[in-house]
């Protein structure tokens, strides 16, 4: 068994304690892989233990991975862009990925339609709230995110899912679950209002219970998976 099929596993057992505790059916919460910063190897790697879901944030890097693994015939992997998203690299985001849950002002939202190729099927995004108010955060503010919310599910070639967050970082789990707790009650307050939303994108490796407890359908490890990450070689 590999170190990265062994995480896996704890990973996953962590979202099965945490839903179950709650009274959640486990097989409500994806698990997103965040493989950023690192090689396709390692892909590849989880790839075998079964993972199909993988999340990127940087551009560049997630593009060349994707062609890197499809080449070698890995077709069947999903494909999450995470991260911060300029307008002036949209284009590659809207060629390649299935997801993109970064979308936190309507002109990302509007390229991305626009540039969707039409044999593709439409992608399937999420709104970026700012729920903590951290300045050094992306995220639209919870004041805008119902506006934006409604404008990005107008538009073609795209299909709005839900909502996603960073919540800031916090040591007990109280404090953990506040701010998602947060967001899935305005998610709930944009499903009563009629938005058709089933995703909530929240919960990392050190908040996954909290985030599972309150409501979270994906989770995105990246640490917990492949390990600390090494910035200097970004």
């Amino acid at each position: 068994m590999t170190p990265i099929f062994a995480n896996l596993q704890a990973v996953k057992a962590r979202i099965d304690a945490a839903a179950r505790a709650c009274g959640r059916d486990p097989s409500a919460v994806s698990l997103l892989a965040v493989a950023k910063t690192w090689p396709a190897e390692c892909v590849v790697e989880a790839a075998a233990a079964g993972q199909r879901a993988f999340g990127e944030n940087y551009v560049q890097e997630g593009c060349d991975k994707i062609d890197q693994l499809r080449a070698a015939g890995h077709s069947d992997l999903e494909w999450h862009f995470i991260g911060p998203l300029q307008s002036n690299k949209t284009r590659p985001v809207a060629e390649r990925f299935d997801w993109v849950h970064s979308i936190d002002r309507l002109k990302i939202a509007q390229r991305l339609s626009e540039q969707r190729p039409a044999d593709l099927p439409p992608l399937q995004v999420c709104v970026q709230v700012n729920i903590s108010g951290e300045a050094s955060k992306s995220g639209c503010d919870l004041d805008q995110a119902a506006e934006l919310c409604r404008a990005v599910a107008a538009l073609p070639n795209l299909t709005l899912r839900g909502l996603m967050a960073i919540p800031a970082p916090a040591e007990d789990e109280a404090a953990q679950r506040e701010p998602c707790r947060r967001l899935r009650q305005f998610y709930e307050q944009l499903r009563a209002e009629g938005l058709v939303l089933d995703t909530l994108s929240m919960g990392m490796s050190h908040d996954l219970e909290a985030a599972v407890a309150e409501g979270a359908t994906i989770v995105r490890v990246g640490t917990a998976i492949f390990g600390a990450r090494d910035y200097s070689k970004t």
